[in-house]
């Protein structure tokens, strides 16, 4: 009788394709990679036109035995690692580590872990893709150059166990940038003013926002502007100029892609991108439901496409009519719109069985399984279903040559709102205008309403903010989101606060030596072209080495450019005026990981340090005493008081030691221009003393 053995990377795998298959086959798994390029050395011959020199990973000798061993007893083996390059070049290392013979090796991939889909593919094995193979050699030599060659500089110069990574390193410009578009942000003042009209025979008052002239939309820009428009409106006949009535339509949600499911999931349920995946993972490669044994609940969840098999959408329309009704499922299927390049090599994900409902299984799950399954689910549900449709009503009130608006909606249809609602989709303004306001209906004025408001500056990155900008700008791919915001998190060059990710003093450093030393490596438009040509070697257009060839010696002059022509960032040899309190020597700066501290010099017989507070030779404006450099435990600069907690001043600007001649408060730092720390006042000038 004929023996078979199915290779997959996960144990968990293992369990759930066990139960599907039969007594003549043995699954196994190979643990993630078995071969890799030597962490001690760069393992590129670039002298033998970059030749990658493989070795077997440490501590995998155990399992390639015991693979070898189930391997030469099995009449067929088939590689069953993840569809996509990983997984294409995981396989590709185990036929070489197990020495297979071609004739041998059947590859075999499913987008979902299900016994039809097993079988199903067990039924079409192929050849080895050599093409994607190359295009994740190409990644992983790239990346390995840029991390090894690179990485010794930012040794020399500044520290020991700093790395720098080809997408990295643009993700980290990428928030550097945004924190210095930020702190050179000036808030520009507005206001916003409102009527209250009574209606004749109504209740409860109208409140229209003023729009402008019935020429063009106006920004009322200060407090002069304001009061000359109210002037001008004293006295003014406020009548409906025009009523119009309509429908708005909202369509469905397409269902999730790696980016779109790591940007909800951060937004919904506050998971990291790490989290995300570590979730979906487990989704995807099995979970014990009662009754059903190991069961995989949804399709692969690494894919940028929104493409659904034909079975798993009349499987899902089916459903959905049974549960809701036909006018709930949608008649055609909505497309992508998008000019970006994508791989569309998967489905997108989706429950692998939509009639699982998360509340069938939601005892056999964890609460963040449970919880990410059910976002899964409904996304998905939603996908298949009809927009929702809501009648509309909007009114251009005159008064003068000015003009108020006010609108209104109402919920007809709720479609996919019956399912899935996204932060955002409820919108509607409960009740329809009065039905006896139509065109040239005079109204009374009860009051005005105004307000001042302050621009505001673009938000900080967030994960799922950080996402979406690489996924745009075309840097990542699905796979590379998660370890690239994990790495600099972990490499503490961006610290995450409620969400929100900053630079720290050392990310700064890094990003400085960069962009002086290395353009074109953080380089937004360079990095895309290097993943629209990765993309082109999967395709089997370019040849990977081509890629590679073209890379390096550019790299390679840069690195010794940089050797030579950096300055050492060198301030652990700057003696301070703190005396140590152990021993009595005066304390130096040092530099570690989450930045400068003090340290007694006498080290190792003394071992006393302490933070390292930079005075910026300003006086606190609420008790007078030094303001300092302070750091969030995360690695945040702020300035505070020298006194602190006795004082708890605190300002994440740097202040000024001149006041406010409008208000008298103390003035920030901002950019070219100092402004008062009184958003109300809005005080702004140049640092030369002219106002603006």
């Amino acid at each position: 009788m004929a023996k078979y053995l199915v290779i997959v990377e996960s144990p968990t795998k293992v369990k759930t394709i066990k139960k599907f298959l039969g007594a003549n086959y043995e699954v196994a798994a190979s643990n993630g990679h078995v071969r890799d390029l030597p962490k001690s050395q760069l393992g590129i011959d670039v002298e033998n036109d970059y030749e990658p020199k493989y070795i077997t990973i440490r501590g995998k000798g155990e399992v390639l035995a015991a693979l070898r061993k189930s391997a030469k007893k099995a009449d067929k083996v088939f590689l069953a690692t993840d569809p996509d390059r990983e997984g294409e070049a995981i396989s590709w290392h185990l036929s070489k580590a197990l020495k297979l013979e071609e004739k041998n090796i059947y590859r075999i991939t499913f987008n979902e872990i299900t016994k039809s889909a097993v079988k199903e593919s067990l039924k079409k094995p192929r050849k080895l893709d050599m093409d994607l193979v190359d295009a994740q050699q190409a990644r992983r030599i790239l990346d390995r150059m840029v991390g090894y060659r690179i990485s010794p500089v930012l040794w020399a110069k500044v520290k020991r166990g700093l790395s720098a990574g080809r997408v990295q390193s643009v993700a980290l410009r990428i928030i550097a940038d945004r924190e210095e578009e930020i702190n050179a942000f000036i808030p520009e003042e507005y206001w916003t003013l409102e009527a209250v009209f009574d209606v004749q025979g109504e209740k409860k008052p109208l409140t229209a926002k003023f729009y402008g002239t019935d020429k063009k939309k106006m920004q009322i820009r200060s407090r002069e502007e304001l009061d000359q428009i109210l002037e001008e409106l004293k006295g003014a006949e406020y009548r409906v100029a025009d009523v119009k009535k309509g429908e708005r339509i909202k369509k469905a949600p397409l269902p999730f892609t790696t980016s779109t499911l790591q940007q909800e999931a951060s937004k919904i349920l506050n998971f990291s991108t790490q989290k995300t995946m570590k979730v979906a993972q487990q989704l995807y490669e099995g979970i014990d439901i009662k009754g059903n044994g190991t069961v995989g609940l949804i399709t692969y969840l690494r894919t940028d496409s929104t493409r659904i098999s034909e079975e798993a959408d009349q499987a899902a329309r089916a459903f959905l009519e049974s549960r809701y009704g036909s006018e709930y499922v949608a008649k055609t299927r909505q497309e992508a719109k998008s000019g970006k390049k994508i791989q569309d090599a998967h489905e997108a994900i989706r429950p692998s069985d939509i009639t699982r409902t998360p509340f069938d299984i939601k005892e056999s799950l964890s609460r963040d399984q449970y919880r990410l399954y059910q976002l899964i689910w409904k996304r998905f549900a939603a996908s298949r279903m009809e927009s929702a449709r809501y009648e509309t009503t909007s009114v251009k009130i005159s008064a003068g040559e000015y003009r108020f608006t006010v609108a209104a909606s109402k919920q007809v249809f709720d479609g996919f709102m019956a399912v899935y609602v996204q932060e955002g989709d409820e919108e509607a303004t409960g009740n329809l205008l009065a039905k006896g306001i139509d065109r040239d209906t005079l109204l009374s004025l009860r009051d005005f309403e105004s307000k001042q408001h302050f621009t505001q500056p673009p938000a900080h990155y967030t994960e799922a903010a950080l996402v979406k900008t690489l996924e745009e700008l075309g840097i990542g791919r699905p796979s590379t989101y998660a370890p690239t915001i994990t790495t600099i998190i972990g490499r503490r060059y961006v610290a995450k606060e409620n969400k929100n990710l900053y630079i720290t003093e050392l990310g700064e450093v890094v990003n400085t030596i960069m962009l002086q030393a290395f353009p074109s490596i953080v380089d937004v438009n360079f990095t895309a072209n290097m993943e629209s040509l990765l993309d082109k070697v999967e395709e089997g257009v370019v040849n990977w080495k081509t890629v590679v060839r073209n890379f390096y010696p550019d790299l390679d002059e840069a690195v010794k450019n940089a050797e030579m022509q950096l300055e050492q960032v060198k301030i652990e040899d700057e003696v301070t005026d703190v005396v140590c309190e152990e021993c009595g020597r005066n304390m130096v700066v040092k530099y570690g990981p989450h930045g400068r501290f003090l340290a007694c010099p006498g080290f190792p017989e003394c071992r006393n340090t302490k933070p390292y507070l930079e005075k910026i030779g300003v006086s606190c404006p609420k008790c007078g005493k030094d303001i300092v450099l302070r750091k969030t435990k995360k690695g945040r600069r702020y300035y505070g008081c020298e006194d602190n907690p006795e004082c708890d001043f605190m300002s994440w600007q740097r202040p000024s030691e001149k006041k406010c001649p409008a208000c008298g408060k103390y003035m920030l730092e901002k950019g070219n221009k100092l402004v008062c720390s009184d958003s109300s006042c809005g005080y702004v000038e140049k640092n030369q003393g002219t106002k603006e």
